[in-house]
């Protein structure tokens, strides 16, 4: 045997060992691994998150605001008692304290259309991941496919490498004894080094194929991984009567997650759009505060005075033997200490309890243009449904027209391989007898092995387009 064709042989050996040492996967569980690992829908899953989080913020903002202020200054200078309202010129130590809060009453449910909006949004995050999601699936499904068709392929090519080395055997064995010239076995040798290249061919583009499915699954291209390859003929499938595209085209606006996000947009698009209406309208809210302050300059009275000198005269007079004298008094004056801390911040505690109304007039024409933008936001997700119900459609009827192609591409390729078939037995039991050329022969043998390989591409492209088509009906994937 030459190198050029034991090289297939050990390579096809290699692959098969190393495939030994792997765990087999079927569709399912490759789509299994692919919605879990995929980065694309990781990445729709983390924006639907984030549109929870907007939610739940909208939801928080009807509850009431509350918030504690406080703070410590000194004033040096000639400064005011914010207590006394005193002028003073030595240094002023100052606390202050409050509690505040807040609440609307009534703002044209800004607040609640918001929500609304924002829930709506959540939702629509949540069916674009189911939507990433299908759209993997779709393709890990198709790459899935396309693996089994090179398989299938390879295995064809090896079979037609095997029958072209048995002739060579043949053939050379003929030649040696003189009943064939050797020209016979030199065209048998090109055809066999041929096949072999056909060979390697198909087995590089199985492992490419594999390569695929895991690049769709997000799994690690070194990492072992061998793939179940179940027979096409044992794929079920529905029958194209099943599958009418009118028929599917009404599920699919009922069951494709794309449809269900277009649908939810425009939902939360209307509610946005009531929440920018209510914002330009007035607004009731409730207000009110606790607090207190201290400084170091507040005093309060002791309760106790001093006697000041020298004494000074009063208005009062008295008479003493025929004299009239002037009434002194010693003056006295209160004694005050610096008030102490608590004890003055409970003096100084306030409250205070009111309603606002807030009438936007002139804002520079903001509320007015969120509204507008509101208005064609709404427009924009009503006009990208259209688009997408148009696009649904067409993608169903030209799935229908090319799977009902296939069908038919199938049947003729089948006639084909039955008649390529019976035409290479007969110019084989000729050459066999020598009543045909080599070149007659390989001629019979290549139009008898391309007419196989088109069957297989034939049959695959129309299970898939089945496929493509039991999945827009909401079937799912599944082979």
């Amino acid at each position: 045997m030459t190198m050029k064709i034991l090289l297939p042989s050990i390579f096809l050996g290699s692959l098969f060992c190393l495939s030994a040492r792997a765990q087999n996967w079927d569709l399912k569980r490759c789509i299994e691994y692919a919605v879990t690992n995929n980065v694309s829908i990781k990445q729709a899953d983390v924006q639907a998150r984030l549109a929870e989080l907007t939610l739940k913020q909208n939801k928080l903002s009807q509850i009431p605001l509350l918030s504690f202020q406080g703070g410590f200054s000194y004033n040096s200078g000639y400064t005011q008692n914010p207590q006394t309202f005193s002028l003073s010129t030595s240094g002023l130590d100052y606390n202050t304290y409050a509690l505040q809060s807040s609440s609307n009453i009534f703002n044209f449910n800004n607040v609640r259309n918001n929500i609304a909006g924002s829930k709506f949004a959540w939702e629509a995050a949540n069916a674009n991941t189911d939507n990433v999601r299908n759209s993997i699936s779709l393709n890990v499904a198709n790459a899935y496919l396309n693996y089994l068709l090179a398989n299938q392929q390879q295995n064809v090519t090896q079979l037609q490498l095997r029958m072209s080395q048995a002739n060579l055997e043949n053939t050379s064995k003929l030649v040696r004894a003189g009943s064939l010239p050797e020209l016979n076995q030199a065209e048998l040798e090109s055809q066999v080094a041929q096949d072999s290249s056909t060979y390697v061919t198909a087995l590089s583009n199985t492992q490419t194929a594999i390569l695929t499915v895991k690049a769709y699954m997000s799994f690690d291209a070194a990492s072992a991984f061998v793939l179940d390859t179940p027979s096409v003929t044992k794929i079920p499938i529905e029958t194209l009567a099943d599958l009418q595209p009118e028929i599917v085209y009404a599920l699919a606006l009922v069951n494709q997650p794309l449809q269900k996000e277009d649908a939810l947009l425009i939902k939360s698009a209307a509610k946005y759009l009531d929440a920018s209406r209510g914002a330009m309208y007035p607004t009731v809210s409730l207000f009110g505060q606790l607090g207190s302050t201290y400084t170091n300059q507040t005093q309060e009275f002791t309760g106790n005075f001093i006697t000041l000198n020298p004494p000074y005269p009063t208005i009062a007079y008295t008479e003493i033997g025929g004299t009239t004298y002037p009434v002194y008094q010693n003056p006295v004056e209160p004694v005050f200490k610096n008030q102490p801390y608590f004890n003055q911040l409970n003096t100084a505690f306030r409250q205070s309890v009111g309603i606002n109304l807030n009438i936007p007039i002139l804002n520079g024409g903001t509320l007015r243009v969120a509204y507008q933008r509101s208005k064609l936001n709404l427009t924009n997700y009503q006009l990208q449904q259209e688009a997408d119900n148009l696009s649904l459609k067409q993608n169903i009827y030209q799935a229908y027209q090319l799977a009902l192609a296939a069908l038919q591409k199938f049947e003729s390729n089948k006639k084909t391989v039955e008649a390529t078939q019976r035409s290479f037995e007969y110019a084989q039991k000729r050459y066999n007898v020598g009543l045909l050329n080599t070149i007659d022969l390989l001629t019979n043998q290549n139009n008898y092995f391309n007419a196989q390989i088109n069957l297989l591409s034939s049959q695959f492209d129309f299970v898939f387009k089945m496929k493509v088509l039991e999945f827009y009906k909401g079937m799912g994937i599944k082979l």
